[in-house]
């Protein structure tokens, strides 16, 4: 079996596997434009963005449990390695076959296509939950559009319009030309007047906002403030053959001797010569002073990073901006953070920010996309009700891009680092609360 990272196609070679299993991650050096000592991913197996080769053949990704194997290695990623350019707008003849209504609104509320109802509302009491990103197709088809127009709008709308968050369909591979025409006939049915709306719920535009999960901090309420609280155990713990704690070298206990540490990170640490988060600090910095292993992903890592970021609770994120290594970490973080990747050609911005056509604020399916603007990551890490467990912000980034299609990076990579950096940036000066509890 071989075992590759799929980034801009490049192979792994044995040595890197050896040590890490993962392709070096690299970020430019901001004063001399050269690339600092390759970054040996430290995470988990199933965090580091592998893909696995077959004895059939098949390229298989590694994930965490549950999560999809597809090999999405023709679709470019956040990785700097990566310099493939956004796909060119395509199009298609219509196929010359008779459109089924009843095929086309079957694929319309597919989850494994789309769903098109993530982002738009449409008639029916079976359709829920709806998004509004998108427009409310409820009687479009009182439009009278042609049928070849409505044909490649949805095969790829960026020929009409351009920076358009609707994913090109066609091009991308997610239909077939003859599921669009199954498409266009079941969008043709959709005449008003539109039913009375029975359940404001069920339409986004209505439906209440989702209210929050109370006190985060209580532990009655979050089960990760036991979590961390434990990890004192872990503080105390000494590393293998006799080596120190933590706790030797930081003195006064976590809640006094972190006491501000985490209103800095995510930083550049000149040790390494890349930005890092507390988590990707821990990954290198506990095996080399206590001779434990806390990789990126694993229980202790997120234990450890919630003890920390603990002690800086209520004071206010104050991430450095202004020396040449941050502000160019800064500006490749927003770059990427606007760079549309993977199979569905999306970009952070497009769930993140506000505005006409863009998602911030508003329901993709039943889920309120958040506003970077607010700020998004001085919560984190964040227990998550719908999977029981703790969540990091990089987990968060690995599960966000992986449904658009675009292979993940090591959870310790410096793309997400520096992207990581950017988001921080919009909490700047707003109070640390960790852990986070979202759904």
């Amino acid at each position: 079996m071989i075992w590759i990272r799929t980034v801009a196609g490049a192979v792994l070679t044995l040595a890197a596997l050896i040590v890490g299993g993962c392709a070096p991650t690299e970020a430019p050096d901001p004063r001399a434009g050269l690339p600092p000592a390759p970054w040996i991913s430290r995470a988990i197996p199933e965090a580091r963005g592998e893909i696995k080769v077959l004895p059939d053949g098949k390229r298989e990704a590694v994930r965490y449990k549950g999560w999809t194997k597809a090999d999405f290695g023709k679709f470019r990623t956040y990785a700097y390695d990566d310099t493939r350019p956004e796909p060119r707008p395509g199009k298609a003849p219509m196929p010359a076959i008779a459109g089924d209504p009843k095929k086309g609104r079957s694929l319309f509320l597919a989850r494994a296509k789309g769903p098109c109802t993530g982002c738009h509302l449409i008639q029916g009491a079976d359709v829920w939950p709806a998004g509004n990103v998108g427009p409310d197709l409820s009687t479009f088809g009182d439009r009278g559009l042609p049928d070849d127009y409505v044909f490649n709008q949805i095969y790829d709308p960026r020929h009409v319009f351009p920076n358009t968050t609707m994913p090109p369909w066609g091009t991308g591979g997610v239909l077939a030309p003859d599921e669009i025409v199954h498409l266009v006939a079941f969008l043709k049915t959709l005449k008003g007047p539109a039913p009375p709306e029975k359940d404001r719920e069920r339409d986004p535009n209505t439906r209440p906002k989702p209210p929050g999960f109370g006190d985060n901090l209580d532990p009655t309420n979050n089960p990760a403030v036991g979590r961390a609280e434990a990890a004192e155990a872990l503080w105390a713990k000494k590393g293998p053959a006799g080596a120190k704690a933590c706790a030797d070298c930081h003195a006064g206990g976590p809640a006094k001797a972190m006491k501000g540490a985490a209103t800095r990170y995510p930083k550049y640490v000149t040790q390494y010569r890349r930005v890092m988060s507390i988590e990707d600090l821990l990954t290198v910095h506990a095996p080399e002073t206590t001779g434990m292993h806390m990789l990126a992903q694993s229980a202790e890592n997120l234990d450890m990073t919630m003890l920390v970021k603990m002690a800086s609770n209520g004071m206010p994120v104050a991430v450095d901006l202004s020396t040449p290594e941050h502000r160019a970490a800064f500006e490749r973080g927003q770059a990427n953070f606007n760079k549309r990747v993977g199979q569905r050609n999306h970009a952070c911005a497009d769930c993140h920010t506000p505005g006409s056509g863009r998602g911030a604020d508003r329901f993709l399916g039943g889920r309120l996309l958040g506003n970077v603007e607010n700020g998004l990551t001085r919560h984190f890490p964040t227990w998550r009700t719908s999977q029981a467990q703790v969540w990091d912000m990089r987990k968060r980034m690995q599960w966000c891009l992986t449904p658009l299609g675009m292979n993940m990076l090591p959870a310790d990579a410096v793309e997400y680092a520096e992207l990581e950096l950017y988001l921080t940036s919009f909490d700047k000066g707003k109070p640390i609360s960790v852990p986070g509890i979202r759904h």
